[in-house]
């Protein structure tokens, strides 16, 4: 039986992730076919699988895109063939988002569609830039409209109305301002531009239809929204109080310190994303880029071994949470549970480790001062003469310098390979677009073993060597042994964190900014 295929048309949002609908995140992990307009953002592009098609059809303002009949084609055809299509639109599908022509087209070759809705920047721009569109006094209706093509617009009407909001209306705010003066619209009627909306690099030009001409000249005001009415006038009473409202040209984040910095993250394929998380709460335009893949080792007959001889050792050594989410896994794939390392200490290298055993139920009985493994054979709580360890590790490339440390204190180290970790086989889009178009202010290493990888995935992609590619992106690390690697692959390191952590790693970047 042949499988049957469905379009499904979707709205992005503002762009940013954080905006994007729980429904469409969901269609994007499970797409096969990808067709997407240019306003779009990158990290969009991750959500979908590695082997999803992926097809930019343009459809930015004023620049070369794909015609509208080839993109109902290709629709089409990918429906036809059986495949699951998220057809990926800026903001909302049905607010200027050219939808009729393609469901005409699917609906007269009886293709499957369904329409999910995104949150439109005609809503969500105000709101951000701390704009009402109503208030029970100063506008009691708004307009939404396209500044595409003013002269097709009755401006005698619009003038009217208490707040317009504009889409698409940069390129032509002079003939914007011009009509609606020209119809009755006192100059003096307050005025917002909001340029990237609910991203890092938002900006908002506030000011008067008689003077916002003059702040704005030579300026790009493109993708923005323009918000004209009394309601303008109540951002400065409804923005957080931490926002400056000194200069007429402000973002909503330029109080905060990453503000205009893009921040290149390298982590674990399906690591959790708390610390692009943090960056961007700091105002950073963050990049994440998987450098990292971690798997089940390519035997479990050690862990295995050691796991049914589990009363013969004296400590459990874990330097990572992956070493305790494929120890703890493989306890339960042999009917084990916590109950069997009764008797057992533990000790472990990190806070995050430390965390992850404590989602098994299980507190540490020794966490060195440094997180760091050298602080754990400084500070080891008892004396090693005799003891037996056991270390489940990375099957390869892992700490032998713990292991020498731990032996010469006369301690019998036990060595497992609990999981291994490789390099994955594609760099993200979107961290490959920003590397080579020199996008990138800061890269983050958390692990030598995410130095190595980002190496290795970027080596082939600049024609100069990657220590002079980099030159003048700042490379900073989380401790001493990611910064050793950072020296070795890379040549250099900007930035180490004093606390061995991803807190520590932020805030060490912070201080780094400051300097500037």
């Amino acid at each position: 039986m042949n499988k049957t295929g469905k379009v499904y048309l979707v709205g992005a949002g503002l762009g940013d992730v954080a905006y994007l609908t729980v429904k469409a995140y969901h269609l994007l992990a499970v797409a096969e076919v990808l067709i997407y307009d240019a306003l779009v953002d990158e990290q969009l592009l991750e959500c979908v699988p590695p082997d999803c098609l992926k097809l930019d059809v343009g459809k930015r303002g004023g620049k070369p895109s794909t015609p509208q009949g080839e993109i109902n084609q290709l629709l089409i055809k990918h429906c036809q063939a059986g495949k699951q299509v998220v057809r990926l639109k800026s903001g909302d599908p049905f607010i200027f988002g050219r939808c009729t022509s393609e469901i005409e087209a699917l609906k007269a070759l009886g293709c499957e569609f369904a329409v999910i809705p995104g949150i439109s920047s005609a809503l969500a721009a105000p709101l951000l830039a701390g704009i009402p569109l109503t208030d029970a006094v100063l506008s009691r209706c708004f307009a939404v409209l396209t500044g595409h093509e003013p002269e097709a617009l009755d401006w005698e009407a619009l003038s009217r109305l208490d707040t317009l909001v504009i889409l698409m209306g940069g390129k032509n705010l002079r003939e914007i301002v011009h009509q609606l003066v020209r119809y009755g619209k006192s100059q003096l009627t307050p005025i917002a531009i909001i340029r990237w909306a609910g991203t890092p690099n938002q900006q908002i030009w506030a000011g008067q239809l008689g003077n916002i001409i003059e702040q704005t000249a030579g300026l790009s005001l493109s993708p923005a929204v323009i918000v004209i009415g009394e309601v303008v006038g109540l951002r400065n009473f409804l923005q957080p109080e931490t926002i400056s409202l000194k200069h007429s040209t402000t973002a909503m984040s330029h109080n905060l310190p990453f503000t205009g910095k893009t921040i290149l993250v390298t982590r674990s394929i399906g690591q959790s994303s708390q610390f692009s998380d943090r960056l961007t709460s700091f105002g950073a335009k963050v990049i994440e880029m998987p450098a990292l893949e971690v798997g089940p080792p390519s035997s479990w007959v050690a862990l295995d071994r050691a796991i049914n001889n589990l009363s013969d050792f004296h400590w459990l050594i874990l330097t990572s949470t992956n070493g305790v989410d494929y120890f703890f896994d493989r306890l339960k794939v042999q009917g084990k549970d916590s109950r069997a390392l009764a008797g057992v200490k533990i000790a472990v290298v990190g806070e995050k480790t430390a965390q992850s055993l404590q989602q098994q139920g299980l507190q540490p009985d020794f966490i060195p001062p440094n997180f760091v493994a050298d602080s754990l054979v400084e500070n080891f709580p008892e004396a090693l003469q005799g003891k037996k360890l056991l270390f489940p590790r990375v099957e390869s490339g892992g700490r032998e310098v713990l292991v020498k440390e731990l032996t010469a204190k006369g301690a019998e180290v036990i060595e497992v390979a609990a999981y291994q970790s490789c390099c994955p086989s594609s760099i993200a889009p979107a961290a490959e677009f920003a590397l080579k178009n020199g996008e990138v202010d800061v890269i983050t290493f958390a692990s030598s073993k995410t130095v190595q990888f980002f190496y290795q995935l970027v080596d082939s992609m600049f024609t100069s060597n990657v220590a002079n590619a980099l030159r003048g992106v700042c490379i900073a690390s989380i401790g001493p042994q990611t910064s050793k690697t950072c020296h070795a692959f890379l040549g250099r390191v900007d930035v180490e964190a004093e606390e061995y952590t991803l807190d520590g790693l932020s805030q060490a970047l912070i201080k780094w900014v400051e300097k500037f």
